[in-house]
């Protein structure tokens, strides 16, 4: 019997491991600069930029987050939810993050996926049969909105779906041609919409002519509020309930909603516009009601009807840079993170950057461009929201503002500058 003690030592050792590997990875943790590789004094910059930006009126204020291995070393809000009473901007503020909401429903359907619920390659006519004659608008005109179409060479699938190649195209902010055609058929960008279904709505999109040929380029559209209408089949589940059960209580994400409920509705922070005499609250956007994140809805856009807090999606981007799971959560395999995080429209172009199955990819030639590095997944949302993941630095990074200027694309820029300056190790 002794004879088998030191084997029965060394499983039991190498059991423990595989415990121990299975629980550990990194959950989001308030930490110093210093335990994360990163300089307080040149972290501090943010501070000041961010001042800066508000004292200039770039930005009525700001919240950051930066977390690498699991530590947040920066978790910060500056300037005001309020300019002309000078209400301050919390950190924890509830902001509406539009197209932020694409990653949680393109997560959910590859968690679908992985309960063979359909393949990638499966054609969408498959779950909805509108999609079935799939059409490519040929010529347009304007004055009538009047259209012909040719046959499509091939009928959309999933993947098309996932990532923007189907040639759906975006209602209220597409082309001139999808603005008209979508109107004239009840389709939205899904942010304020209280009468008809999600259902309905994506049965008559279904019917509607495609702006090319499937596969045939990368059109931003309404490809993620088909596919969280693919989930409601799938799943049998509202999108909303779908989400509150499978990712958001599981994760831990307890500000996420598509309708805030009353009790937080004192947390949705205000949303400002830049004129000539600077940033102004405004109640309506993209001819919407701005508190609509209040209004009671059943109507669930998956690519943009989401409102949350940086932390909690924070907590969702970890989750993904952990390869699927999170604090003893598993949502995805990391394989289907492989997937989902490298390019999947090949040649096709979008800028210098690739896309895969819901993300922005950083190639070479964007780590060139700017610090972050080639395989950085990112997206945003349409209210000046933004994020990226940097697998290399193993960092999660988010900016939130609630507002559209001129100044947009300036900040964003250079608080990326300013996060990776102060990395030391």
């Amino acid at each position: 019997m002794k004879r088998f003690l030191p084997l029965v030592l060394v499983l039991l050792i190498f059991s423990c491991q595989e415990q121990i590997k299975q629980t550990t990875s990194p959950i989001l943790v308030e930490s110093g600069p210093q335990s994360a590789g990163f300089s307080a004094q040149r972290l501090a910059r943010i501070d000041t930029t961010f001042n800066n930006w508000v004292k200039d009126g770039w930005i009525n204020g700001a919240v950051g987050l930066i977390a690498r291995d699991g530590k947040i070393i920066y978790y910060k809000a500056a300037g005001y939810d309020d300019l002309e009473t000078k209400k301050p901007l919390k950190r924890e503020g509830i902001f509406r993050i539009a197209s932020q909401t694409k990653a949680i429903t393109s997560v959910a359907v590859m968690m679908l996926y992985e309960e063979g619920k359909f393949l990638l390659e499966d054609p969408v006519s498959k779950f909805i049969p509108s999609f079935a004659n799939a059409t490519v608008m040929d010529k347009f005109n304007p004055t009538d909105t009047t259209y012909t179409t040719i046959p499509a060479k091939r009928q959309i699938t999933i993947r098309d779906l996932l990532t923007h190649t189907s040639g759906i195209d975006y209602a209220q902010i597409g082309s001139p041609e999808a603005n008209s055609i979508y109107a004239k058929n009840k389709i939205t960008a899904g942010l304020d919409v209280y009468e008809g279904t999600l259902a309905d709505a994506m049965t008559r999109l279904g019917s509607l002519p495609l702006l090319h040929q499937p596969g045939a380029k990368w059109t931003y559209g309404l490809n993620i509020d088909v596919l969280g209408r693919l989930v409601e089949i799938w799943s049998g589940l509202t999108l909303e309930e779908f989400f509150n059960q499978r990712i958001f209580q599981p994760l831990g994400m307890n500000d996420t909603y598509f309708n805030v409920p009353e009790e937080k509705a004192n947390r949705l922070v205000n949303f400002f516009q830049e004129d000539s005499t600077g940033l102004k609250k405004f109640e309506t956007a993209l001819g919407g009601d701005m508190n609509f994140p209040l209004r009671k809805k059943s109507y669930f856009s998956g690519g943009g009807g989401l409102s949350s807090t940086i932390l909690d999606y924070a907590i969702f981007l970890q989750m993904l840079l952990n390869n699927g799971e999170y604090n003893g959560v598993r949502l995805l395999s990391r394989n289907t993170v492989r997937m989902m995080t490298m390019n999947q429209i090949g040649d096709l172009s979008l800028g210098d950057s690739k896309f895969g199955l819901g993300f922005a990819i950083a190639t070479e030639k964007d780590s060139g461009l700017f610090p972050n590095q080639e395989g950085t997944y990112s997206w945003g949302g349409a209210f000046s929201t933004t994020y990226w993941v940097d697998p290399k630095e193993k960092m999660v990074v988010l900016l939130y503002r609630q507002m559209w200027g001129q100044h947009g694309s300036d900040v964003d820029e250079t608080f990326k500058v300013l996060v990776y300056q102060a990395l030391n190790e």
